[in-house]
């Protein structure tokens, strides 16, 4: 038993699963010798292990960077914008990315610049496969973090609750969006899972590794990624400070183990915050002043004054986080705000479920321990509720604590029902034939995936018309007019002999700067895309809708200026009409007439109509329709089939949909298009 002493067992073997051993058989780190028995047996559960689990989370996550969409305007106004000027030398800047402001940092945005530019080295200038190499860099990061927590809860907590953890975050909703986000929230949740994955083990003074470990991986997505996620650390630090844990302490050694634990939480704490350093100078390069982001993030929301601050940008009820929750983790929240009331009936009512080591008077107990693995969750959910301003990326940073929580409660449940089902048989016997227990839990982990599954399925089947839609420009449309004015030829289908160049067109991004076109967008600019998904060339401004808010202005551009240098005096520099207080800038609109093509969104059975937003999409005369994609109407289709995706036409019935399109202005394109082909002739 002395191997195992310093760490945690999370399960109690029952008595239906005891079978004759051999007593001086040492245990193995993986939960004893009935465990070791049941690993060997036929029955034995699937349990993963690191390099098949990290396949599965890459096959997931990879998927989720082709195919999900991007769910929050702020990731690209404030993240991929910011990156595509440092790439490209142009891009829009929203006011907290302002040398005036400075709350958004260039050292996060720094790390993503890699994949971009290894990807123009390996595929040449497109944009589009650049956008889709930073996601994937995205989800190879977060199933690194997934796949070392599930192995942690495996190793230091139950095989069963680590199994039910692998699945519940596979196939999640919730991570589908958050793991291949571009926000310093999912970069705060890969922190958040790494350090979990030290948290669990239990702390005692010998193990400097856990809390090295674990303070550098929540500092790192404090310092770098959003400073308030440091709040998910509070448990982890008062454990350090203030619990025995697996130390024996008598009162004799008191005063010099707390020095000891004091002492070594101050020099990790000392260590973690040389991070600063980098995060600081880089920024302080990018601004042009010395600039401490984190501290701006928080003097901004914390202390605002009455003009400025985050309720500028809208407030939410006190139920928006759990109702943003059930959706994308359904039956997996009540589960995991469970998990501590859980703990106190296995507590009460089956107090060996977490281990049959020796408790000793000076050590804390099991349960102490684990209410600290949980309260992560409480705590966040508690920070974050009492907020005006509310959105949803902000449970980001807990997203697979949520698992956890629900992965303990679904284990202790199905240990209520094991004893149960002895109290009232009297046949431990009998309990090992049952398959009661595997069904129950087979069940509720059904469930969350089957529900999960449905719920991506809607952010494809009704809401991914925007990135479709902008991609048909460089697609479609922009190969249609040089083909037209015979800068390129598109051969026919019945031309192609099956060679793998002529499989596509490959468009040289100066004939796309020779047209000049220009791409406008109105009341959908909170769903613009970014200028990745936007070729080379093809100028994006805004046109007035009713919206009367505060909208991005362009970066000074840089052009092909690389280096340092270059790209900073876009950065250090502040574009008229930003501001911090969400007031309208009608500097940033052009004209109607200066556009060669819309993007809009229209509703022809409840078409809203206004003298800023006119329905552009039925106006022939002045428009055509380049390709236009249904997107639901939300607001009057059923709540349970615009929340869940089901096949058949049934379920979609009732639903309602819109035409989300691109619209070419008839007159300004064929001015283009002729100009072009005069050219083509004189040339």
């Amino acid at each position: 038993m002395s191997a195992n002493v310093q760490t945690i067992r999370f399960r109690r073997p029952t008595n239906q699963e005891q079978k004759p051993v051999q007593t001086t058989k040492p245990k193995n780190r993986h939960g004893g010798i009935l465990q070791d028995q049941l690993r060997r047996s036929q029955k034995a559960p699937w349990c993963p292990g690191f390099g098949t689990a990290l396949r599965l989370f890459l096959l997931i996550r990879v998927a989720g960077a082709m195919y999900s969409n991007i769910q929050d305007c702020d990731e690209v106004f404030n993240f991929w914008e910011p990156l595509h000027n440092l790439d490209r030398g142009y891009g829009f800047q929203t006011w907290e990315t302002s040398p005036v402001y400075a709350i958004r940092s260039w050292a996060y945005i720094l790390l993503h610049l890699f994949p971009t530019k290894l990807t123009t080295f390996m595929m040449g200038p497109e944009k589009r496969p650049a956008f889709f190499a930073v996601r994937i860099f995205l989800a190879v990061i977060s199933s690194l973090c997934e796949t070392t927590l599930y192995r942690a809860v495996v190793d230091n907590i139950n095989y069963r609750a680590g199994r039910y953890l692998f699945f519940m975050l596979l196939f999640n909703a919730g991570m589908w969006t958050a793991s291949t986000a571009f926000l310093p929230s999912s970069f705060a949740m890969y922190a958040n899972a790494l350090a979990f994955s030290f948290v669990i083990e239990p702390t005692t003074s010998r193990n400097l590794r856990r809390t090295l470990f674990a303070t550098l991986a929540f500092a790192t997505g404090a310092i770098v990624g959003w400073p308030f996620s440091i709040a998910v650390a509070i448990p982890f630090v008062f454990e350090e400070l203030f619990m025995y844990s697996n130390d024996k302490v008598n009162p004799e050694n008191k005063t010099s183990w707390m020095v000891e634990r004091w002492t070594r939480m101050i020099m990790c704490a000392a260590i973690a915050a040389l991070l600063f350093i980098p995060v600081v100078a880089l920024d302080t390069v990018f601004y042009g002043k010395l600039t401490f982001v984190p501290w701006n993030i928080i003097k901004y929301n914390v202390f605002p004054d009455d003009k400025h601050g985050p309720e500028l940008y809208g407030t939410e009820p006190v139920l928006f986080y759990m109702n943003n929750l059930l959706l994308n983790f359904n039956v997996i929240v009540p589960l995991a705000f469970a998990s501590i009331p859980a703990l106190a009936i296995t507590y009460r009512f089956d107090r060996k479920r977490l281990g049959e080591r020796t408790i000793f008077i000076d050590q804390s107990s099991p349960y102490r321990l684990m209410v600290m693995r949980l309260a992560p969750v409480y705590i966040w959910a508690a920070i974050m509720t009492s907020q005006p301003h509310k959105e949803e990326r902000f449970m980001f940073p807990i997203y697979p604590l949520i698992c956890f929580n629900a992965a303990v409660t679904v284990y202790l449940a199905r240990g209520w029902l094991e004893a149960l089902y002895i109290h009232f048989t009297k046949s431990p016997y009998r309990a090992s034939q049952t398959m009661i227990f595997s069904r129950f839990t087979l069940s509720l982990v059904s469930a969350t995936c089957i529900l999960s599954i449905s719920r991506i399925m809607t952010h494809w089947k009704y809401y991914h018309a925007p990135l479709s839609v902008f991609h048909a420009l460089e697609a479609d449309e922009i190969p249609r007019i040089l083909n037209m004015t015979g800068h390129i030829h598109i051969p026919h289908p019945s031309e192609l002999t099956g060679r793998p160049d002529e499989e596509g067109v490959r468009i040289d991004p100066e004939l796309i700067h020779v047209l000049g076109l220009r791409l406008c967008v109105g009341k959908e600019w909170h769903r613009f895309p970014g200028h990745y998904l936007v070729p080379d060339g093809v100028r994006v401004d805004w046109i007035k809708s009713e919206f009367d808010g505060m909208l991005p202005a362009h970066f000074l551009e840089t052009g092909k200026a690389w280096g340092l240098p270059g790209r900073v005096n876009g950065t250090r520099a502040t574009p008229a009409g930003l501001n911090d207080a969400n007031q309208e800038a009608p500097e940033l609109y052009v004209d109607i007439s200066e556009c060669d093509y819309l993007v809009d969104l229209d509703f022809p059975l409840h078409p809203v109509v206004s003298a800023y937003e006119p329905r552009y999409a039925v106006d022939d005369a002045t428009w055509d329709r380049v390709k236009c994609l249904p997107f639901l109407d939300a607001s009057h289709s059923s709540t349970l089939s615009r929340t869940l995706w089901m096949p058949g036409q049934m379920w979609q019935q009732n639903n309602e949909y819109g035409d989300y399109c691109l619209l070419r202005h008839k007159e300004n394109v064929q001015k283009k298009e002729h100009a072009m082909l005069m050219k083509r002739k004189d040339v």
